[in-house]
C-alpha cells in the first residue's frame, strides 16, 4: 500500500484502548498481514503492516491525515473512545502519590532470562491485586561479585552514589548500571554529522551526556532514549546499529522500567511510526513504536538483524512488559526481516526470534493458580452488575463443571444483564443496524451483542483487497439464549450441521465485524490485570498468525518455495503449529478467559480462537502444496488430539469435509494420503481418543456420519483395492521444498530461509518411494493401531464382562435417550493428548456419567434412524410409517412429519417431493405445514424461491408442482403482504421464475429467452397492474447468472471435470493436467462447504441452539470396545487378512498376525462368537497347514501366532478351539512327513503330494513351535471350568476326524487321542463338577473310538482309557457318588457295540486287570462292571460269555460283601439274569440261575442285607428298605427269565424257582412287600393276556404260542395255588386275581378261556371255607361281568346279516380248531352293541371278525354254565355261597337262558345269519338253551328244598323263579315235533325231568296251587315217546297228583 490513509487500508488487528480506567482489545477484530503479502511474488513492497494492529476508522485520535506518515507507514490506530493525548516531546512521568507498598503488583511471570536478585519487581503497568506489605519486594544490600549488576539500593549513602557517578547509574529501581553501555553509543551519536546537522538530535544526545556524567540519567530514562530514538530515524546505519544495540542491551537491564503513580493505566499505543504520531506516556510502546519504525524496505542487513536482536530483547524482557499493538509491531517487523531480507543468517535469526517471541507470548500466560477467586473489580467503590459470566470466574474448575450448561466457557459469552433483562434471564440484546451487511458486534475480548441480520447478507468475511486473510467475525458464539421464530413458536434445533451455500460463496470477502463497537455507557468498565493482557496478547499473536495462514497462494507462488508468499505460509503454519504443541494448556484450562473492560462479560480462549483455527485448517488442508498440506494435517492433528472436548462439531466438520474426503478421492496425491494415514495412526494409537471419537459421534443422533466406523472402512478399502491415485507429478511441485526431516513433529520449526529451501537435499523425500504399496502398509499399521489401542482400552484393567458391577450398564436400555438422561460431558480436557504410544490408559474407575448402556442406546437408535432415512428415501411411505413406529416421528400430525422431513439430514429431496406431492388429503397437509416451517419474511422473491425449492425436488407431474406453487404463493404473501397485490401474482410469477431457470440451462433449448419475452410474460400478473420492471430484471438476471438447483447437483457439476473420452476429448485435454484440475475443483468445494458449515455452525452456537450438540462425552468406561469393535469387525478382518494373503514380506506379515493376535484378543474378551469364528478360522487357513506343498514362512508365522493366541486367549476362545487344535494336529502330521513317516490320509488318495520345503521342515520342529504347542495341553489345567469343557470338546471332535481320516491303515493318526489322555491327567485333579463335565465330554468320545471299525484304535483307545481308569480309581469315591461308574461306562458301551471279538476279550482283560488291582477302591464302579459282563453275556461268542461267567461267579463267591456294601447287589442280579436268559448256551443260563438261587441264602446270612433284623416300623423309606434293595432284585430276576428266557427248561426252571421261593420265604414278607410282589412280579407275567402291546417282545406267533401254553398256563396255575397257600395273607389281592382270570377267561382262544375257568374253579374249590359273604360277592359279581362279557348279543345285529360279496364263502372256524395260541381279548358288551355308521354296511372282513367273536362268545357261555354248574354241583361251595349271591347268580343264567330261547326262536334271524355264511348249517343256541336251564331248575330246585335257615328266607323268591321257568321249560317242549326236532327232543328230555322233579320238590300248598298249570303240561308229555328217566319223572308226577287230590294215598 502506497499510503497508511484508513481508506487505504483495511483493520484487520484491533489495537487496545487508551482510556484512563481500562485497556481493552476488540477478540474478533480481524488483523491486516503485510501489504507484501497482497503483490505478486515478484514486485514485493516490504511494509510494516504485516502483522500490525488496525483500527475502526471512526476513532478521532492519530487518523494518518492528522499526522503526516513515514514513507512505509501504517494502519491508524484505533482507540475506543476520543482521548486527549500528551505532548508529542518526551517529559519526566510525574512522581507516585503512593508508597511502594501501596503499589498493587502481581507476581510476574518465570522470565526466560536471568533476572538480578537485587532487582525489584516492576510496576505493572495495569491495575492489579494489591501485595501485603510483607510480600513488597525491596531491595537488598548488593552482593561483592555482582557490583556492577547489583548496585546499592536508593536508600544507599550519597557519597557512595557519586563516587560510582562514573561508572555506573542508578536507576529508579534502585538497580545500578554500567555507564559505558550509553555513553558509547552516545558519544558515536554525537560525533555523527547527522548530530551536526540536527539540532535536536545534538542538544538530547548533550543533555543525556551530561546526565550520564552528573548521574542523573538512571531514574530518568526518557530523556536517555531521546538521542537513541532520534538517531534510529536518523536512518544512517552506523547510528541505527549503535542505537539498536544500545537499546537492547538498556531493554536487558531493565533500563526502561518506569515508576507509575498508582495503578498506571495501560493506554493505547501510538497512531503510526511516523516521526510526527509521537507515542504516549508509555515508555515500553515508546521503545517499540522506535524500534519497528527503523525498519523500512531499505534497511540494511547489519539494521535489520539489530532490529530483531533488540525486539526480541524487548519481548522477552521480564520487567519491560509490551502489549497488544506494540506486542503486534514487534512480531510483525521481525515476520517482515524474515521475508524480506535477502540476508539467510538474518531470515534465520529472524525465523528464530520471532518463534522464541511466540513463545514467550504464550508461555507467560502459564500461571499457576487459575484466577477463579479473583473479583469482578479492583475497587470497593465500583459496583459491577453481576452476570453469570462473572460469577462463572469465581467458581473452581470443579464446581464450573458442575454448573449449568448456559453458562459454561464451553458454550459461548454470555450476554450481560442489564435493567432490561427479563425475569426468564434472557438478557436483552443490543443491536447495532446495518443496510448493507450482517452487523453483529464483536469486540476483541470475544464480547458480542446480538445482531439483526438482513436478508442481503454479504459473504461474510470478504477481503477488499483479496489477500484472503480476513476471517467471519459473526461466527463468535453470541447468546445462549434459545431464540423464538416470528410466530412465537421455538426454533428448530440447530445443533445440526447444514449447509446453504451458493455456488462460489465463500468467507472471503468483506467483513464489517472486524472492528470496535461502541463502549456501553451503563456498564462500568473493568480494569486489566497482568494476567487478562497475557491472554490478550496470546488471543492477537495467534489470531494474526492464523490470518497469515488464510492468505491464497497464487500459482506462482505454488511453484515456487521461495516466494514471500510461500514462506509466509509455511512460517505462520509452522507458528501455529508450535503454539499448538507447546502450550495446549492456554486452549483448554479454564482460567484462559479473556475479559473484557467495556463489559462484564468474559470469552474462553478457545471460544475466541477456534473459527480462526479452523479455517486454518479448512483452507490449508485442501492445498496441492505437500509442505502446507503435511503442516496442515499436523496441525488437526492438535486439535483432534488437544482440543477435541472443545471443537466437537467442529472436528466433524474437518473430518466429514475435507480429510476423510481426501481419503476417498480418487484425484488425491498419494502423498495427501499417506499424511492423513500419518495422522490416522497417531489417533489409533490414542485409545482414549479413540474411543471418544466413537462415543461423540458415532453414538451421537444429531451427527451426520458414523465417523469411526466410516474411517475403519476407508482404511480397511486402501489397505485392501486398488488405488487410483494421481502420479505424485501430477500434483505435487518439482520445486524444492522443506529438508527431508519430518520437523513438523518437532517443536520448533524448521529453517525457511531461502538457503535452506533451495540447498541440496531440501526437496521433500517424503514423496520419493511413496507407492501404493507403502500406503497399503501405512492402512494395515493404522488398523492394527486401532486394534491394538481397543486392546490397550478394552481389557487393561483385567475385568471381564461377566462381572456383576457391569453388567446393568453392559446392556442398553430401549427408550432411554442419551442426551435426555443427562449425560455431562468434561468441560476440561487434560493438558495436550499428543503422544502417539498406546501408553495411555483409562482410570480405573470408570466415570459415573459414563455409562455404556447409554451410549448403546443411543448407538441403537441412530442406526434405527438411519434405517428409516434408507426406508424413507426407497418408499416415502414405508419410511414414515417406520419412523412413527420407532418414535422418530412423535406423532402423525402433519406438523411433527413435516418439521422432520425439513431438519433431518439425509433423507432424498427427491423422496420428500414425491411424498409430499402426492394428491391424498394426509400428504397435502403435510405439504402444507412443510411450506410453513420456512421463514420467507423479508426474502427477495428469488432468494424466498431458492429457499422453498431447494427443500425438496418438485416432482414431474403438473398437479403436483401446481400444488407447491399455490402454497407457496399463500406462504411468501402472508410472510410478505406488501410484496405483491395477490397471491395470484406470486403463483404465476414462481411459475414464470421456474420456467425461466429450465429455459436459461436446459441444453436442449436452442432459442432461449431474453429479458424482454420475461418482462413480456409478466405483464398484468399483480391484479391487473404490471410489476416493476426494476423487479423483473432483478430476478432475470438473478436467475440467469446463477441457475436454481440442489446442492447435490453443484457438488456433482463441480466434480465431475474431466471430458469424456474420444479424439476431441484428447484434443482438447492436449497440455492439460486433468488430475489437478479435478482436484482443485473438488477442493475449491470442500474447502467452501466446510466454511459455509462453520459459519452455519457459529450461528448456531451464538443463538444457544448448537450447545446440544457440543456437549463431549470422555470415555472411562471399558465395554464401549465391544459395540466400536462390532461395528468394524468386518473392515478389520478383511484389512489384515488381504495383506497376509497377498504379501510375502516378513514384515507386514508380522503386523497382519499382531492385528489378528489383537483382535482375536478383543473377540474373546468381550466373547464376540460371530467374530471370535471369523478371526480364528481366517488365521487357521492362513497357516496352510492343509497343503503343505504351497507353504511359506509366512505361513509359519501364522501358526506361531495361532500357537501363542491358543495359550493366552485359551479361556476364552470357546468353540474356535477347534480351528487351533485342527492346526497343532495338521502341524504333528507336518512333523511326521517332514521326517520322511508315511502319513495315511484318506481324503488325498490319488493325488501327488509336494514335497515340503526343508528350511520350513525344520522351522515346523523348532523349539519354539514344539515348545507352544505341547503347552496348549500342558498348560490346560489352567483354563477355567469353562474353558476346559470347549477344549476337551474340540480336541475329541478334532481326534474323531485324525481317526476317520486314517481309515483302516495300521498305523492310524492317534496325536490328538494321545493328546486327550494326556489332558485327562493333567485335568484329573480339578473338582467334581468339572471332571464330570469333562468327562461327559471324553466318554462320549472314547465310545466312538473304542467302537472304530479299525481295530487298531479299539486297542490303543482301551489300552489308553485302561491306564486313565487305574488312576482314576486310586481317588476315593464317597457314598452315593456315581463317579467312578460314569468313568467306567465307555467299557460297557465297547463291549455292547463293538461286534470285535477280540476288543471284547480286552474289555474283560482290563476289567480283570482292575479288579486285581484296584478292586478294593471300587465304589460305584461295580454298577459299571456288572452291567459290562451283562453286555457280554449277550454276545455270540462262547469265549466272551464263559470268561465273563467266569469272572462274574468269582466276584459272587470272593466280593459279594463288597458288592452289597457299596450298592452293586441289584447289578449283580441283573448281571446273573442276563447270563440266565443267554439262549445259545443253556449250560450257562442253568448255571446262572443256580447261582441265582444260590444267592438267596448267601444273602440272608450277610449281615449287610440285614434282611433278619426286626423291621423297623418307623422306617417310612422305602429306598432303603431291605426287602425291596435286596429281595425284590432275586425275584425280579425270576420274573424277568420267566419272561424273556427264550429256553422252555430256563423258564420252567426260573417258574419253579419263582413260587418255591415265594412259599419258602413268603412267610417272613412283610404285606407290603406282598403288595409289591403282586403288583410288579406276579400279575405283569399275564399283561400278555390284556395288552396286545407286551406281544411285541416275542420274535415270533409260536414263540408266544409255546409261552402261552406252557409257561404262562404254569403259572396261572402256580398262582392260584400261591393263593391257596397264603390265602390269608393275598385276601386282599383277590380282586386283582378276579380281574386276572376274567382276563384269561375272555379270550378268543378257548384254550386260555378253559385254563381260565379250570383254575377259576380250582380256586373257589380249594379255598371255598375260606369265602366270606363279602368274598362270594365279589367272586358272583366276577361270573356276572364273565357272562355280560359273553353274551353275544351281536347275533341280533341286522348288519350282519346284509348280503355282500363273498358273504358265501367259508364261515370261520372256532377258536378250538387253532392249534397256535395268542392272546385276543374280547371287546367290552358297550363296544359290541355299538351300531355301525349310517349308510354303512359291514365289511365283509370285519362281518367275518364278527361272526368269529360271536362263535367265541358262545362256547364261553356254554363253558361258564358248565363251570357254574360244576360248581354248585359241590356241595361245600352251595352250603358256603350266600343265598342272595346265588339267586344274582341264577339271574345271570336265567339271562343267558332268556338269551338262547330268543335266539333258537328267531327262525329268519338264524337262517339270515345263515345265508351269510355265519355257520355252515342253521345256527341255534340249542346247548346254552338247555344247559342254562337245567342248571337253573337243578340249582333252584335244591335251593328250594334248602331246610337252612338261610335257605328257608328265600323259598318264595325262588319258587317265584323256578315254577315259571318250569312251565316255560314244558310248553317249549310239548311244542317240539319230534319228526323234524328229536334232535332238540333229545336235547331238552333230561331237563324236562329235572324241571318234574323240581315240582315234585314243592310243597302241597304249592303243588296244589300250580297243579292246574303244569298238569296238562305233563299230561300231554306222554303223547311222545320217553325215555326212562323222563317216564319215571312223569310218573312221580302223576303220582303226585294223585296223592293231592286224594286219589292216591300217601303211603
Amino acid at each position: 500500500m502506497a499510503s497508511g490513509t484508513p481508506q487505504d487500508s483495511v483493520s484487520l488487528d484491533s489495537q487496545p484502548r487508551i482510556s484512563s480506567n481500562s485497556s481493552d482489545v476488540d477478540v474478533s477484530a480481524a488483523q491486516e498481514s503485510s501489504d507484501n503479502l497482497d503483490q505478486d511474488s515478484d514486485n514485493v513492497t516490504p511494509v510494516a503492516e504485516s502483522v500490525h494492529n488496525a483500527t475502526a476508522e471512526d476513532t478521532p485520535v492519530y487518523r494518518a491525515s492528522e499526522h503526516p506518515t513515514p514513507a512505509l507507514p501504517l494502519p491508524p490506530v484505533e482507540v475506543d473512545e476520543p482521548t486527549e493525548q500528551p505532548s508529542p516531546t518526551l517529559h519526566q512521568p510525574s512522581e507516585s502519590t503512593s508508597s511502594l507498598q501501596e503499589i498493587a503488583l502481581d507476581p510476574p511471570p518465570p522470565p526466560p532470562i536471568p533476572k538480578s536478585p537485587t532487582t525489584t519487581t516492576p510496576q505493572i503497568p495495569n491495575g492489579s491485586e494489591p501485595l501485603e506489605p510483607s510480600k513488597a519486594s525491596l531491595p537488598q544490600p548488593p552482593d561483592s561479585a555482582n557490583s556492577v549488576r547489583t548496585p546499592p539500593p536508593r536508600s544507599a549513602s550519597i557519597s557512595s552514589t557519586m563516587s560510582l557517578h562514573h561508572r555506573s547509574l542508578t536507576m529508579s529501581q534502585g538497580t545500578t548500571l554500567s555507564v559505558v553501555l550509553i555513553s558509547s553509543a552516545l558519544d558515536t551519536i554525537a560525533g555523527s554529522r547527522e548530530a551536526k546537522r540536527s539540532p535536536a538530535l545534538r542538544e538530547s544526545t548533550q543533555r543525556a551526556l551530561e546526565m550520564i556524567k552528573e548521574g542523573r540519567g538512571g531514574d530518568r530514562p526518557r530523556e536517555i532514549f531521546e538521542p537513541l530514538k532520534l538517531a534510529c530515524e536518523t536512518r544512517n546505519e552506523k547510528l541505527m546499529i549503535a542505537s539498536l544495540d544500545c537499546i537492547a542491551k538498556l531493554i536487558s537491564h531493565s533500563f526502561f522500567v518506569e515508576s507509575a503513580p498508582g495503578p498506571q493505566i495501560y493506554n493505547s499505543p501510538p497512531n503510526s511510526p511516523g516521526g510526527a504520531a509521537l507515542p504516549t506516556d508509555s515508555l515500553p510502546d515508546l521503545v517499540a513504536h522506535t524500534i519497528t519504525a527503523a525498519y523500512t524496505e531499505t534497511t540494511p542487513d547489519p539494521v535489520s538483524l539489530q532490529i530483531v536482536k533488540a525486539l526480541l530483547a524487548l519481548v522477552l524482557s521480564p520487567t519491560i512488559l509490551v502489549h497488544h499493538s506494540s506486542l503486534l509491531k514487534a512480531v510483525r517487523t521481525v515476520y517482515n526481516v524474515f521475508l524480506l531480507s535477502q540476508d539467510p543468517v538474518n531470515q534465520m535469526v529472524a525465523q528464530g526470534g520471532l518463534t522464541q517471541m511466540v513463545n514467550h507470548v504464550f508461555t507467560r500466560c502459564k500461571i499457576e493458580e487459575a484466577p477463579s477467586t479473583k473479583m469482578n473489580g479492583h475497587t470497593d467503590s465500583i459496583d459491577y452488575p453481576s452476570s453469570p459470566k462473572d460469577t462463572l470466574r469465581n467458581l473452581r474448575p470443579s464446581e464450573r463443571r458442575t454448573s449449568s450448561l448456559s453458562s459454561t466457557p464451553e458454550n459461548g459469552p454470555l450476554t450481560p444483564l442489564t435493567s432490561q433483562e427479563t425475569p426468564n434471564g434472557a438478557a436483552t440484546q443490543f443491536a447495532t443496524k446495518s443496510t448493507e451487511l450482517d452487523s453483529d458486534q464483536v469486540s476483541a475480548t470475544g464480547d458480542s451483542t446480538a445482531s439483526s441480520e438482513t436478508p442481503n447478507t454479504t459473504a461474510v468475511g470478504e477481503d477488499k483487497e483479496g489477500d484472503g486473510t480476513v476471517v467471519s467475525q459473526s461466527d463468535l458464539p453470541n447468546d445462549v439464549h434459545k431464540e423464538s421464530s416470528a410466530d412465537g413458536k421455538p426454533t428448530p434445533p440447530m445443533n445440526r450441521i447444514t449447509l446453504n451455500l451458493r455456488i462460489g460463496e465463500t468467507f472471503e470477502g468483506p467483513n464489517p465485524h472486524d472492528h470496535v463497537p461502541e463502549t456501553d455507557p451503563n456498564v462500568p468498565e473493568r480494569q486489566l490485570d497482568e494476567k487478562d493482557l497475557f491472554i490478550k496478547d496470546a488471543f492477537l499473536v495467534f489470531r494474526a498468525l492464523c490470518k497469515l495462514t488464510m492468505k491464497p497462494l497464487n500459482t506462482e507462488s505454488e511453484q515456487d518455495m521461495k516466494s514471500h508468499a510461500m514462506r509466509s505460509k509455511l512460517l505462520s503454519l509452522h507458528l501455529v503449529l508450535t503454539i499448538l504443541k507447546s502450550h495446549m494448556n492456554i486452549f483448554v484450562e479454564p482460567w484462559s478467559i479473556i475479559y473484557s473492560s467495556s463489559s462484564n462479560e468474559s470469552t474462553p480462549f478457545i471460544q475466541a480462537t477456534k473459527q480462526y483455527l479452523c479455517l486454518t485448517v479448512s483452507r490449508n488442508a485442501v492445498s496441492l502444496v505437500p509442505q502446507v498440506f503435511e503442516l496442515s494435517v499436523e496441525i488437526f492433528w492438535g486439535v483432534l488430539s488437544g482440543l477435541r472436548t472443545k471443537l466437537k462439531p467442529e472436528i466433524e466438520v474437518l473430518l466429514n469435509q475435507i480429510f476423510i474426503p481426501i481419503l476417498e478421492m480418487r484425484n488425491s496425491t498419494l502423498k495427501q494420503k499417506a499424511l492423513i494415514l500419518d495422522m490416522l495412526s497417531r489417533l489409533c494409537q490414542d485409545p482414549q481418543a479413540l474411543v471418544e471419537i466413537y462415543l461423540n459421534y458415532d453414538c451421537d443422533r444429531d451427527a451426520a456420519e458414523n465417523i469411526y466406523e466410516r474411517l475403519m472402512n476407508i482404511v480397511s478399502k486402501m489397505g485392501t483395492s486398488q488405488l487410483s491415485a494421481p502420479k505424485e507429478k501430477l500434483a505435487d511441485p518439482t520445486s524444492p521444498s522443506l529438508p527431508p526431516k519430518r520437523s513438523s513433529r518437532s517443536t520448533l520449526p524448521p529453517s525457511l530461509s531461502t538457503n535452506a529451501l533451495s540447498g541440496p537435499g531440501a526437496s521433500d523425500s517424503n514423496t520419493y518411494g511413496l507407492s501404493e504399496g507403502k500406503l497399503k502398509r501405512q492402512s494395515l499399521e493404522c488398523l492394527v493401531a486401532v486394534l491394538r489401542s481397543l486392546v490397550v482400552w478394552g481389557t487393561q484393567a483385567g475385568k471381564t464382562v461377566a462381572d456383576p458391577i457391569l453388567t446393568s450398564s453392559m446392556y442398553p436400555r430401549p427408550a432411554e435417550d442419551i442426551k435426555s438422561e443427562g449425560i455431562s460431558s468434561d468441560t476440561v480436557l487434560d493438558k495436550s493428548t499428543l503422544s502417539s504410544t498406546v501408553e495411555v490408559s483409562r482410570t480405573g474407575t470408570p466415570d459415573v456419567s459414563d455409562d455404556p448402556g447409554k451410549f448403546e442406546s443411543a448407538k441403537q437408535k441412530k442406526t434405527t434412524l438411519l434405517e428409516g432415512i434408507r426406508k424413507f428415501n426407497f418408499k416415502p411411505k414405508r419410511g414414515i410409517h417406520f419412523l412413527l413406529e420407532t418414535g422418530f416421528i412423535s406423532s402423525k400430525t402433519p406438523q411433527d412429519i413435516a418439521t422432520f422431513l425439513l431438519h433431518t439430514d439425509g433423507l432424498s429431496k427427491t423422496m420428500i417431493g414425491e411424498y409430499l406431492g402426492e394428491g391424498e388429503e394426509e400428504n397435502i397437509a403435510i405439504m402444507h405445514a412443510f411450506v410453513d416451517l420456512l421463514d420467507l419474511t423479508s426474502l427477495p422473491f428469488t432468494d424466498a424461491l431458492r429457499l422453498f425449492l431447494q427443500s425438496f425436488r418438485l416432482p414431474g407431474e403438473a398437479q403436483k408442482i401446481d400444488r407447491f406453487m399455490l402454497k407457496f404463493a399463500e406462504r411468501y404473501i402472508g410472510n410478505n403482504p406488501n410484496s405483491f397485490a395477490n397471491a395470484d401474482a406470486a403463483y404465476v410469477l414462481a411459475y414464470s421464475t421456474i420456467l425461466l431457470n429450465t429455459d436459461a440451462f436446459n441444453p436442449q433449448i436452442k432459442h432461449r429467452m431474453t429479458k424482454a419475452d420475461f418482462i413480456k410474460n409478466n405483464r398484468g400478473i399483480n391484479d391487473g397492474q404490471d410489476l416493476p420492471e426494476e423487479t423483473l430484471s432483478a430476478i432475470f438476471d438473478d436467475i440467469t447468472s446463477n441457475e436454481i438447483r440442489m446442492k447435490d447437483e453443484v457438488e456433482a457439476v463441480l466434480t465431475a471435470g474431466v471430458p469424456g473420452p474420444g479424439f476431441a476429448g484428447a484434443l482438447a485435454n492436449v497440455g492439460r493436467d486433468l488430475q489437478k484440475e479435478a482436484y482443485v475443483m473438488q477442493s475449491h468445494t470442500m474447502a467452501n462447504k466446510s466454511e459455509a458449515l462453520f459459519r452455519t455452525l457459529m450461528k448456531a452456537q451464538r443463538k444457544g441452539a448448537g450447545k446440544g450438540n457440543e456437549q463431549f462425552f470422555s470415555a472411562s468406561h471399558f465395554v464401549h470396545v465391544r459395540p466400536m469393535f462390532e461395528v468394524a469387525w468386518m473392515p478389520f478382518l478383511a484389512g489384515i487378512s488381504a495383506p497376509l494373503q497377498d504379501t510375502d514380506d516378513l514384515e507386514t506379515v508380522e503386523l497382519c498376525l499382531d492385528g489378528f493376535k489383537s483382535a482375536i484378543r478383543i473377540v474373546c474378551f468381550f466373547d464376540l462368537e460371530l467374530e471370535r469364528n471369523a478371526f480364528v478360522s481366517t488365521l487357521a487357513k492362513f497357516t496352510f497347514l492343509n497343503n503343505l506343498g504351497e507353504m511359506k514362512t509366512k505361513n509359519m508365522e501364522a501358526i506361531k501366532t495361532l500357537l501363542d493366541v491358543a495359550v493366552n486367549e485359551g479361556n476364552q476362545l470357546r468353540g474356535s478351539w477347534h480351528d487351533v487344535l485342527t492346526c497343532v494336529s495338521q502341524l504333528e502330521r507336518m512333523q511326521l512327513i517332514s521326517s520322511g513317516i508315511d502319513v495315511p490320509d484318506s481324503g488325498k488318495k490319488g493325488r501327488p503330494r509336494k514335497l515340503l520345503n526343508e528350511d520350513l521342515a525344520n522351522e515346523s520342529r523348532s523349539t519354539h513351535i514344539t515348545v507352544a504347542a505341547d503347552m496348549v495341553f500342558s498348560l490346560s489345567h489352567h483354563l477355567s471350568g469353562v474353558a476346559i469343557v470347549d477344549f476337551v470338546q474340540a480336541l475329541s471332535d478334532v481326534s474323531w476326524e485324525e481317526i476317520q481320516s486314517s481309515g483302516l491303515s495300521e498305523h492310524p493318526r492317534l496325536f490328538s487321542l494321545q493328546k486327550l489322555v494326556e489332558i485327562s491327567y493333567y485335568n484329573m485333579n480339578r473338582i467334581r463338577l468339572e471332571w464330570s463335565n469333562l468327562w461327559a465330554i471324553l466318554g462320549e468320545h472314547f465310545n466312538q473310538v473304542c467302537c472304530h471299525n479299525n481295530p487298531h484304535v479299539g486297542f490303543f483307545a482301551l489300552d489308553a482309557l485302561r491306564q486313565l481308569a487305574m488312576r482314576f480309581l486310586e481317588k476315593e469315591e464317597l457314598p452315593h457318588f456315581k463317579f467312578q461308574k460314569d468313568f467306567l461306562k465307555p467299557f460297557e458301551y465297547t463291549m455292547i457295540h463293538n461286534p470285535n471279538p477280540a476288543v471284547r476279550d480286552m474289555v474283560l482283560t482290563c476289567f480283570q486287570q482292575m479288579i486285581q488291582a484296584r478292586v478294593h477302591n471300587m465304589r460305584s464302579g461295580w454298577r459299571t462292571m456288572f452291567g459290562v459282563f451283562s453286555a457280554a453275556s449277550k454276545v455270540l461268542t462262547e469265549d466272551v460269555v464263559n470268561s465273563a461267567f467266569e469272572i462274574v461267579t468269582q466276584l459272587n463267591r470272593n466280593h459279594f460283601t463288597d458288592i452289597v456294601r457299596y450298592g452293586a447287589f441289584a447289578d449283580l442280579t441283573v448281571c446273573i439274569t442276563d447270563f440266565s436268559k443267554c439262549s445259545k448256551y443253556q449250560k450257562t443260563s442253568l448255571l446262572a440261575i443256580a447261582m441265582l438261587r444260590e444267592v438267596i441264602p448267601t444273602m440272608m446270612e450277610t449281615p449287610q442285607c440285614a434282611l433278619n433284623v426286626p423291621e423297623d416300623p418307623s422306617a417310612m423309606n422305602t429306598v432303603d428298605d431291605p426287602m425291596i434293595r435286596f429281595w425284590f432284585p432275586v425275584l425280579f430276576s425270576f420274573y424277568d427269565i420267566i419272561m424273556n428266557g427264550e429256553d422252555l427248561e430256563v423258564r420252567r426252571l426260573a417258574l419253579d424257582s419263582l413260587f418255591a421261593t415265594l412259599k419258602t420265604y413268603g412267610s417272613t414278607y412283610p404285606i407290603d412287600f406282598w403288595d409289591t410282589v403282586c403288583q410288579e412280579l406276579l400279575f405283569p407275567i399275564f399283561a400278555v393276556l390284556k395288552s396286545s402291546q407286551d406281544v411285541t417282545r416275542f420274535s415270533t406267533q409260536e414263540d408266544m404260542s409255546v409261552w402261552l401254553s406252557t409257561t404262562m398256563i404254569q403259572a396261572l396255575r402256580d398262582l392260584v395255588d400261591l393263593y391257596t397257600h397264603y390265602f390269608e395273607t393275598l385276601e386282599r389281592f383277590l380282586d386283582g386275581l378276579l380281574d386276572l382270570l376274567c382276563v384269561c377267561i375272555c379270550q378268543e382262544n378257548d384254550t386260555l378261556a378253559r385254563i381260565g375257568t379250570s383254575c377259576f374253579q380250582q380256586l373257589l374249590e380249594s379255598n371255598v371255607r375260606k369265602l366270606s359273604a363279602d368274598r362270594w360277592e365279589r367272586i358272583v359279581t366276577t361270573f356276572v361281568r364273565l357272562f355280560k362279557t359273553t353274551t353275544p348279543h351281536q347275533l341280533f345285529d341286522e348288519s350282519l346279516r346284509v348280503e355282500i360279496d363273498g358273504s358265501n364263502a367259508e364261515p370261520p372256524e372256532t377258536s378250538s380248531d387253532s392249534q397256535a395260541l395268542f392272546p385276543a381279548p374280547l371287546a367290552p358288551p358297550e363296544e359290541e352293541t355299538r351300531p355301525p355308521q349310517t349308510g354303512q354296511n359291514v365289511l365283509l372282513s370285519d362281518r367275518r371278525r364278527i361272526f368269529k367273536q360271536i362263535i367265541v362268545k358262545c362256547v364261553l357261555q356254554l363253558l361258564l354254565i358248565e363251570t357254574t354248574h360244576e360248581l354248585l354241583q359241590n356241595t361245600e361251595v352251595y352250603t358256603t355261597i350266600p343265598p342272595e349271591h346265588l339267586l344274582r347268580l341264577m339271574g345271570e343264567l336265567d339271562h343267558s337262558y332268556q338269551f338262547a330261547r330268543s335266539f333258537n326262536e328267531d327262525k329268519e334271524l338264524r337262517t339270515g345269519l345263515w345265508k351269510v355264511g355265519f355257520m355252515k348249517h342253521l345256527p341255534n343256541l340249542l346247548k346254552q338253551e338247555s344247559s342254562s336251564a337245567a342248571t337253573l331248575v337243578s340249582v333252584l330246585t335244591r335251593m328250594y328244598k334248602d331246610t337252612r335257615p338261610e335257605g328257608q328266607r328265600s323259598k318264595e323268591q325262588v319258587a317265584d323263579r323256578l315254577i315259571p321257568l318250569g312251565l316255560g321249560v314244558l310248553e317249549d317242549f310239548n311244542a317240539l315235533r319230534p319228526e323234524t326236532q328229536a334232535k332238540t327232543i333229545a336235547t331238552w328230555t333230561p331237563v324236562i325231568a329235572e324241571v318234574l322233579q323240581g315240582f315234585d320238590s314243592l310243597d302241597d300248598q304249592t303243588f296244589s296251587r300250580y297243579l292246574p298249570a303244569f298238569y296238562p303240561l305233563t299230561t300231554d308229555i306222554l303223547a311222545r315217546e320217553m325215555g326212562v328217566e323222563l317216564r319215571g319223572a312223569v310218573r312221580t308226577i302223576f303220582l303226585r297228583v294223585g296223592r293231592s287230590c286224594g286219589i292216591i294215598e300217601h303211603r
